[in-house]
């Protein structure tokens, strides 16, 4: 098995990129794609963020409004799930608070 698919996705990602009845909407390696692209997004934008409440003393909570909006803009490259995501992504890695993602169908019952 190759190292690309021993990469844990988790759930939440998943809820992303899954329909109504639970099937991925995306061949595999296009998910896993998607989901390597959004999560190295949310590692970068660590610093940047850190950088914005400390220097320009923007509030933790609007500059990931604002790296959502940003990131799901038309022309950004995310939809509006991964903009989602990567902005709730980087709250956890900052220790940040912010709302949490739906949870998957299957794991709300």
């Amino acid at each position: 098995m190759s190292d690309e698919n021993q990469i844990l996705i988790p759930p939440s990602f998943e809820a992303v990129h899954r329909d109504v009845r639970g099937r991925l909407t995306l061949a595999r390696d296009d998910f896993r794609a998607r989901y390597e692209l959004c999560e190295d997004m949310a590692q970068m934008l660590v610093d940047r963020s850190q950088a914005w409440v400390h220097d320009q003393g923007l509030s933790e909570d609007l500059v990931l409004q604002r790296t959502e909006a940003g990131l799901g803009a038309e022309g950004a490259g995310f939809s509006a799930g991964e903009a989602a995501w990567v902005v709730t992504r980087l709250a956890e890695l900052l220790g940040w608070p912010w709302h949490a993602l739906p949870r998957p169908p299957e794991a709300a019952a």
